[in-house]
């Protein structure tokens, strides 16, 4: 396979791994690391190393979109961003001492679970109780457009879910993603906010937390500017095509995509590290 191949074959998956992180706010980097690594043979590191520059370019190319479209919720991401950041530092930290394979299989068992939970029939009517004190205190509830017009909604367990986004950070420290998964979980069935407001909010909020992890691995020498490049320009691409479909996509397609995505990724984790190749 020559160099222009392989270059070009990167771009294509990298394409389709930056249309699903854009669409289900998993932030594609769950999906060029499985592909690196099995279909073209890259070393895990190197492949972690061009996921973290992938996750902060679908984050730049997406949230712009859903900005200037009115649906991410911008104060609640950057409220969130202070747990992810912290939690992605401490598992960046933590990663050295703790096997992968065993990293792996403890976030496919998430992902499984979290595959379950987004599958469930829930009612799609918007909460707009206002009974979160914090959530007014900081200002976190918000409006989203829709073909009918804007909706109102409000921002529920404000503690639980920042919590539970420094887990998400943790993980986005210990694997080289962005988490998004878990960033999306904790928004739609913790603080039962919207799920396309989930999904937005989640790809503003995955670059700043791959951006804390970025840093080490650079540092380490685990960043190659030759695979960082058609990785980064798939990703931006997929991204841009995704952003347009969200706009007007359907939350309960959303939904399935979402889980029928992590339950790949989720067995593919599993495999990788009950046999030790992750």
């Amino acid at each position: 396979m020559t160099i222009l191949t392989f270059t070009l074959l990167i771009f294509l998956g990298s394409l389709l791994a930056g249309f699903l992180g854009s669409l289900t706010g998993l932030g594609g980097g769950f999906v060029i690391i499985p592909m690196l690594t099995l279909l073209f043979g890259v070393d895990i590191r190197y492949a972690i190393g061009a996921s973290l520059v992938a996750v902060i370019a679908t984050s730049s190319g997406a949230a712009a979109a859903y900005v200037k479209e009115g649906i991410t919720n911008i104060r609640l991401g950057m409220f969130l961003e202070i747990a992810t950041t912290t939690g992605a530092v401490l598992g960046a930290y933590v990663a050295v001492y703790t096997p992968t394979n065993t990293i792996a299989i403890i976030f496919g068992c998430i992902l499984i679970f979290s595959a379950y939970v987004s599958l469930q029939k829930k009612s799609e009517a918007i909460q707009q109780t206002d009974k979160s004190k914090l959530a007014r205190t900081f200002k976190l509830n918000g409006t989203y457009p829709t073909p009918e017009g804007e909706i109102a909604y409000t921002v529920a367990n404000v503690v639980g879910g920042f919590f539970t986004m420094i887990g998400a950070g943790l993980l986005s420290g210990l694997l080289g993603v962005g988490s998004g998964a878990l960033k999306v979980l904790a928004m739609d069935n913790i603080m039962r906010i919207p799920f396309k407001v989930s999904t937005t909010t989640s790809n503003f909020m995955i670059g700043v937390t791959a951006a804390a992890s970025a840093g080490i691995y650079l540092y380490r020498g685990y960043i190659d500017p030759g695979l960082c490049l058609p990785v980064t320009l798939g990703v931006l691409g997929g991204a841009w095509i995704g952003s347009r479909f969200l706009t007007n996509a359907k939350t309960s397609r959303l939904r399935n995509i979402f889980a029928f995505v992590i339950i790949a990724i989720a067995l593919e984790m599993l495999y990788n590290g009950f046999t030790k190749k992750f």
